[in-house]
């Protein structure tokens, strides 16, 4: 876009320029005032109306530029500490604009989809089945709410990312308790290039013929064998984890090292649980899945 400059300062200046304007500015007072070139300036506009960022009126030939509501520029990595709170305030409050106005402010700001996933969805999906557990919220709060947070989550699934065909992994949830869970790595993974097979519960799956079914869709999903495939399961229960685990490592040996086993979820101190990897901790179940793949190359 003709000279270098930096999309996130242009949006702060634009924020500058329009959150007082009730009227809108054209293309050519916003460039004037920006000192950004014309034809520049237009394809910014352009750019930063498809993400949500602007909206257009158009009177006459004439082109009028407005803030949509609740846009703000934050600053990262710094700003990191002060989104939780306010996602969180806004989930409570069950202002679902606002919860998905600050998701994508902070796309539109830099923030990297992996911290966001890791330091604001997953601490507000524990807050609240916390809030349901110590008897805050009743159960159809609590699904309405996790509703919000699966929408949130939907805004990074659909960022354009260049996806690895080497890099390919199923995550299961073994119970509805976590399926929230399940989803934000999802979405964590699919920003990092995987291609993920989401099957979300798949509680009403547990039984003696999931092994033979699983087979079938490794078949359809990974038909050249490229790369690698992992397994990755989340559990709120250790007999979730063990049924899952004995399915997965049922035909896991057919394929060698470029199958593997990940689970996620609580465990007793003394059970053992045939997995290449076993977490309760959502952030390092993401991280040994990059680390994985670094390794296989």
């Amino acid at each position: 876009m003709g000279r270098s400059y930096q999309s996130v300062d242009i949006r702060q200046k634009l924020i500058d320029v329009l959150e007082d304007s009730k009227t809108g500015m054209s293309g050519v007072e916003i460039s004037e005032k920006l000192g950004v070139n014309r034809v520049t300036m237009t394809k910014y506009l352009k750019v930063f109306a498809a993400e949500g960022f602007l909206r257009q009126k158009n009177i006459g030939n004439l082109t009028l530029w407005f803030l949509e509501p609740g846009q703000k520029a934050f600053s990262f990595p710094d700003d990191y500490f002060k989104i939780t709170p306010q996602y969180l305030e806004n989930l409570i409050t069950e202002n679902e604009n606002q919860v998905f106005s600050l998701i994508k402010n902070c796309l539109n700001s830099g923030a990297s989809v992996n911290k966001l996933v890791n330091e604001v969805i997953v601490p507000s999906i524990y807050s609240i089945q916390k809030l349901y557990d110590d008897g805050k919220i009743g159960n159809s709060e609590q699904k309405l709410l996790q509703n919000i947070i699966s929408k949130s989550l939907q805004i990074f699934n659909q960022i354009p990312t260049d996806l690895n065909r080497k890099k390919n992994i199923i995550v299961i949830s073994a119970d509805s308790q976590s399926n929230l869970i399940s989803e934000a790595a999802s979405a964590s993974l699919h920003s990092a290039g995987w291609n993920v097979f989401h099957l979300g519960d798949m509680s009403s799956s547990i039984n003696v013929l999931f092994d033979l079914d699983l087979q079938k869709l490794l078949g359809k999903i990974w038909k050249q064998k490229l790369g690698m495939m992992i397994i990755m399961v989340f559990s709120n229960t250790e007999e979730g984890l063990n049924f899952f685990a004995e399915s997965v490592n049922s035909i896991k040996g057919k394929l060698g090292k470029r199958m593997r086993l990940a689970l996620c979820g609580r465990t007793g101190k003394k059970t053992k649980i045939d997995s290449d990897f076993l977490s309760e901790k959502f952030e390092d179940i993401i991280q040994w899945s990059e680390t994985t793949y670094e390794n296989s190359k």
